[in-house]
């Protein structure tokens, strides 16, 4: 399958490789790939500057987030929150037309510093946000609640005995999506509902952050344990 990625920080970047690494084509996006090339300073989290990870990754395609965009079957918006709705924009409405968007980013607030709080919350989620500004765009929830080396290979943390959450509208990008997370290695996959359930997924978020701290470690997952016999059991 060709898969863009929108992204390329820490989130994206493990995203992409894992792809390539499942034997899908990627194209990663980025506002401006000669600048993304160019940066010598460490990224986030002190990883290597991209263009180490890109050495590393020659298949991996890289261009503008339209171009990514225009490339992928399935497109994965690893964007920070906060800057999703400026890339998507950037990518185009029609570049993104009737594809499943896979966005795993939350709208965090990181403009108070810690604790972090959400830019939106209870009435809405950044998820909503997204496929009001894309009509035709099938946008599916997951993978938001969980670090993203985990998410791409959820084995590393008790066998992979922990849960994953998936909201949207449309029932064949979600099951687009499931057959994703599936390839992963994920085997509970938990469908909230319609993506006004993304609410709930990105609430997780302050839960998330603060467990993160108290641990000083981001290797840790939430499990729905459901009573036998119940729906999604």
């Amino acid at each position: 399958m060709r898969i863009g990625v929108l992204g390329t920080g820490p989130v994206g970047q493990v995203f992409a490789a894992r792809l390539v690494e499942l034997g899908h084509d990627v194209s990663i996006g980025t506002r401006h790939p000669e600048t993304t090339l160019e940066r010598s300073s460490p990224g986030p989290f002190g990883t290597p500057p991209f263009k180490q990870w890109r050495e590393a990754h020659p298949s991996v395609a890289l261009g503008t987030f339209a171009q990514a965009a225009v490339f992928g079957e399935v497109v994965v918006n690893a964007t920070l929150g906060s800057a999703a709705l400026e890339a998507l924009q950037a990518a185009g409405e029609k570049a993104l037309a009737s594809k499943v968007l896979l966005d795993v980013s939350n709208p965090l607030d990181f403009s108070s510093g810690m604790p972090l709080s959400l830019t939106v919350s209870n009435t809405d989620s950044l998820a909503e946000a997204i496929q009001r500004m894309l009509p035709s765009t099938r946008v599916v929830k997951a993978l938001n609640t969980v670090y993203a080396a985990l998410a791409v290979a959820p084995e590393q943390l008790a066998d992979g005995d922990h849960t994953v959450f998936v909201s949207g509208d449309d029932a064949r990008a979600k099951q687009t999506v499931i057959a994703l997370l599936e390839s992963f290695g994920w085997r509970d996959v938990f469908d909230l509902g319609d993506l006004s359930t993304a609410r709930g997924a990105e609430m997780m978020l302050p839960m998330w952050v603060r467990i993160f701290t108290a641990m000083q470690s981001p290797m840790f997952a939430f499990k729905l344990v459901r009573a036998k016999g119940s729906v999604q059991s």
